[in-house]
């Protein structure tokens, strides 16, 4: 930038020197054009066909049922206090949704049934009850 002072009408005059302005618009114009090229950004997951092999299967319920002698069964099949714990835990180990529902018949204790629900949350697995009023419903 250039100022010079006087002349004829005794008055400022300024000239603006634009070249050290462009030659930084020039030196910033080629950093921001070699910058995109030295990024890497995350890399993409494609997502692959489902193997026509193996069909899948829709997930059942699983019901545990306390009986009043303290008998459990697992969806109708017999099972003992000592192989809930494993049996459960081999039924959820390769699916999703991990909850488990318990029903109990009407004359049972309710230290039965909270015996179940420690063992299933020790498993990792949700609990829900199952009243008379939910299985009318259905």
């Amino acid at each position: 930038m250039g100022i010079e002072v006087g002349g004829l009408n005794r008055g400022t005059y300024t000239e603006l020197n634009v070249v050290p302005l462009i030659d930084i618009l020039l030196v910033l114009l080629v950093i921001f054009m070699s910058a995109p090229h030295q990024q890497k950004g995350l890399d993409a997951m494609v997502p692959q066909p489902a193997i026509e092999g193996s069909p899948v299967r829709p997930e059942t319920v699983i019901v545990v049922q306390v009986q009043r002698d303290g008998d459990l069964r697992i969806n109708q099949e017999p099972v003992s206090w000592d192989h809930l714990a494993g049996r459960m835990e081999s039924i959820y180990k390769e699916r999703a949704t991990k909850v488990a529902f318990i029903r109990g018949e009407a004359p049972v204790e309710f230290a039965l049934v909270a015996r179940v629900i420690d063992v299933l949350h020790g498993s990792g697995i949700s609990v829900g009850l199952l009243t008379p009023g939910l299985e009318q419903n259905r």
